[in-house]
């Protein structure tokens, strides 16, 4: 099956072409970033009136790129949820519009769920799984049984890992999205400089928390205000990746042992960092732990990575129907009753 894909759930406008659910034939991502970085984040009403500007040529794109024409499309994915309501209807829109056009079948896809997938578009990783989301709006720990067959086992309770990074980088003086920024200065700096927190470590869940870590690096700037570029910025930028990722680990470490998982798949926008996928690495080896992480040009948002569950469920029958609207917020585990 070739399937266009499309992603407006935040502020990337983005489309591919896929085959079968497995190979790339084209993919093209617009980002907005530098048009909410004056903002020191995103907008939504802006990022809705950005993707109505550029999901045409986004998608003309992508087909030009691949060589295909509408005609030869067998069917579309898009995102239907989680994210901003306004961007999200933009592209769920125009793949209706398109499904109607050329008579082909449309399916709605969690946000989440692609991102579950994107290892697949590189190599089929069995299941069941355990896996852990990090991006900038969501922080989960999810057993995978199957397309559709979730159990959430642990979420953030406040932050999610990315949001802390970027609120942390503002506090600091960087500019938005300061994700990478924090990450590159961590390279320069002493993880041991600074002792903060490392919070809901010990607790006995899975869940996380992140708004304390930010707290944390607010009072330390107060009492010891940092210059970047510095030694001091860069030691404190070290020492928040430090707690982040051990926070992390830990817990992904616990739902290892807990579920007795053989292979853990690492997605999201934060799976790019480069602290969090060494330590996923040195963790999994140490337990004997089949590691999957996706390039990261499939880490962050990306409409390639509908295209794997979209593709089986269009494969097993699953058509959306046109009544169909888009769900700002929409639970993992209730996917495959949501579904239709």
């Amino acid at each position: 099956m070739l399937l266009l894909a499309i992603e407006t759930s935040c502020d990337e406008t983005a489309a591919a072409i896929v085959r079968d659910g497995r190979e790339i034939i084209s993919s093209v991502i617009s980002s907005q970033v530098a048009i909410h970085a004056a903002y020191g984040g995103v907008v939504p009403e802006i990022a809705s009136r950005k993707h109505l500007e550029s999901l045409a040529p986004v998608v003309s794109q992508a087909l030009k790129d691949g060589g295909v024409g509408m005609e030869d499309l067998e069917g579309v994915a898009v995102t239907r949820g989680p994210g901003l309501s306004g961007a999200l209807l933009v592209g769920f829109s125009a793949a209706k519009a398109i499904a109607v056009a050329l008579k082909i079948p449309f399916i709605g896809v969690h946000h989440i769920e692609g991102h579950l997938f994107a290892p697949f578009l590189e190599h089929t990783v069995d299941f069941p799984f355990l896996a852990l989301v990090v991006s900038g709006g969501h922080t989960q720990l999810y057993h995978v049984e199957g397309f559709g067959h979730y159990t959430t086992l642990g979420r953030t309770v406040d932050d999610a890992a990315g949001e802390a990074y970027d609120k942390c980088a503002k506090i600091m003086g960087m500019p938005y999205p300061g994700g990478i920024l924090i990450d590159r200065m961590a390279q320069s700096g002493n993880p041991d400089a600074i002792r903060l927190p490392r919070p809901l470590l010990r607790d006995g869940t899975l869940n996380f928390s992140f708004s304390g870590l930010k707290t944390a690096v607010l009072q330390q700037t107060m009492k010891n205000p940092v210059s970047i570029p510095g030694q001091a910025a860069d030691d404190l930028c070290a020492s928040f990746q430090e707690a982040v990722c051990h926070v992390l680990a830990a817990k992904t470490e616990a739902a290892i042992l807990q579920t007795g998982a053989a292979r853990l798949v690492v997605a999201g926008g934060v799976a790019c960092n480069s602290g969090l996928r060494r330590r996923m690495a040195d963790l999994c080896k140490k337990l004997g732990v089949e590691l999957s992480i996706p390039t990261p040009s499939l880490c962050g948002d990306n409409a390639a990575m509908l295209a794997v569950p979209g593709d089986y469920y269009l494969s097993h029958g699953h058509v959306s129907p046109l009544s169909l609207d888009v769900t700002a917020t929409w639970d993992m585990d209730i996917i495959k009753e949501s579904i239709t």
